[in-house]
């Protein structure tokens, strides 16, 4: 999962939410199959027979296909053959538990057809791992996706918040504060109107954080957007949070690493989801999350803020240092808004639940462990802010098994937006365009003092 190049697909929404980055899109081809849900919002009660209508097309089909039907995309529930002869056929089960299905529907074995026509051009090169093309999941290689929600609202932990957890990071904090801040701003020019812009960097325990800073560019006490990154290791979008600021915005963009947000790359280890991933104090997320808290501390500090609104925002990596945040911080967070957040339910592959980033081995005792004090869902019952969280029902970097349990252990209220074509957002970005959407509408509501009073699930 780890994200090296800013991806170019999703540009257009980067612009309103600067959150998003991914590897370049394969091109894709027109579908085989058509899948139509039971239920057009994707969720389920408990006992009530989940299903899909499957029709070929847009493309005229040339393989056969078999489903496999997963309980959170890790618990083989169903399997069977689609046979589309008679124009269409059904996959369906009953939900007979709180669960997100997901069906893996794959090519079973090319059909007979007629051999292209001498001269007629190439056939589209098939993936070099599956043998096939195409599908729904964004990666070309013939493989389709569909899922459901089963009183989704139900799911519990998976395993129980550590008991030391709120002393562990109570501790880390009292450590950071005993360090002055010291913030050095160096001035960044920008070709946006009316924006005053800098880069900062901070003392924090362990390291310092780096990121821009943007305001509008007259007196006055402003609103404030906390932006938090996305995995990989990148320059920042210096553009984008000036972009911002001219909406009326006290942005702070905070990079993810110890690093200027200008350089591409730094001095970070490709593999820095791993480091230290079995000891809590060792844990290249500690600091990561410390450096996040540090630049909140700082925010504070400017009586250019009008003292009252913070909004946490971010993608992926980006959601899940919202939801961190917004847990470790929660007397300081007015609203969290959050595309496809990371990072929740560590020890799902332990109990029956396919876990997402950051892909920790938690066979291993000690990674498993370590894991639960970095886990979004273990946050999330510290948050008072109001949280929007959308989720891709085919997501398998930030499975929505683990999205619906981190936001059911928040008491403040909470708006679940389900995307039920989506896969992560770099993968089938059209898809889940919906939440970087619903995000800048908010924030215009926001940055003008109104209020965000979730709506519960939108669908």
């Amino acid at each position: 999962m780890t994200r090296q190049q800013p991806r170019l697909a999703f540009a257009l929404m980067l612009a309103a939410v600067s959150a998003f980055a991914q590897p370049p899109q394969r091109p894709q081809i027109q579908q085989q199959l058509t899948f139509v849900p039971y239920h057009a919002g994707g969720i389920y009660n408990v006992g009530e027979t989940v299903g899909w209508t499957v029709t070929p097309g847009p493309d005229k089909p040339t393989y056969s296909y078999k489903f496999t039907i997963r309980r959170n995309n890790a618990v083989v529930l169903k399997e069977g053959q689609l046979d589309l002869s008679s124009g269409q056929a059904k996959i369906e089960i009953t939900g007979d538990q709180p669960e997100m299905l997901y069906v893996a529907v794959e090519p079973s074995a090319k059909l007979a057809g007629e051999e292209p026509a001498a001269g007629a051009p190439a056939p589209p090169a098939v993936d070099p791992v599956t043998g096939y093309l195409g599908g729904n999941t964004g990666r070309n290689n013939g493989l389709y996706a569909v899922g459901a929600a089963v009183s989704p609202t139900k799911l519990t932990l998976s395993t129980p918040r550590p008991a030391d957890f709120d002393a562990f990071w109570s501790q880390k904090l009292a450590a950071q504060a005993k360090i002055p801040i010291n913030p050095v701003l160096t001035p960044v020019p920008t070709d946006v109107p009316g924006v005053e812009m800098n880069m900062f960097a901070l003392d924090a325990l362990g390291s310092k954080a780096h990121g821009y800073v943007a305001k509008p560019a007259k007196e006055g006490k402003f609103p404030a957007v906390i932006q938090l990154q996305y995995a990989g290791i990148y320059a920042l979008n210096a553009r984008g949070d000036a972009q911002r600021a001219a909406e009326g915005w006290l942005m702070i963009n905070v990079d993810s690493h110890d690093k200027l947000p200008s350089d591409p790359a730094g001095d970070v280890p490709k593999g820095y989801q791993a480091v230290g991933n079995t000891d809590r104090e060792k844990s290249y997320f500690l600091n990561m999350y410390l450096r996040d808290s540090r630049a909140l501390d700082y925010l504070m500090t400017r009586d250019d803020w009008d003292g009252k609104t913070i909004v946490l925002t971010g993608g992926s990596m980006g959601g899940q240092q919202s939801l961190m945040l917004a847990g470790l911080r929660p007397e300081k967070i007015t609203s969290v808004l959050v595309c496809v957040p990371a990072g929740a339910d560590s020890n799902g592959d332990l109990h029956g639940r396919k876990a997402g980033y950051p892909n920790w081995a938690v066979s291993n005792p000690d990674v498993a462990n370590t894991g639960l004090y970095f886990d979004t869902v273990n946050f999330a019952s510290r948050i008072k802010a109001p949280v929007m969280a959308g989720m891709g029902f085919i997501d398998t970097i930030s499975p929505p098994a683990g999205v619906w349990t981190a936001l059911n252990q928040i008491s403040a209220p909470v708006e679940p937006l389900p995307m039920i074509e989506s896969e992560h957002d770099n993968l089938t970005p059209m898809k889940g365009r919906a939440c970087p959407a619903r995000t800048k509408e908010l924030l215009d509501v926001l940055v003008k003092g109104g209020e965000f009073k979730p709506n519960g699930i939108r669908q």
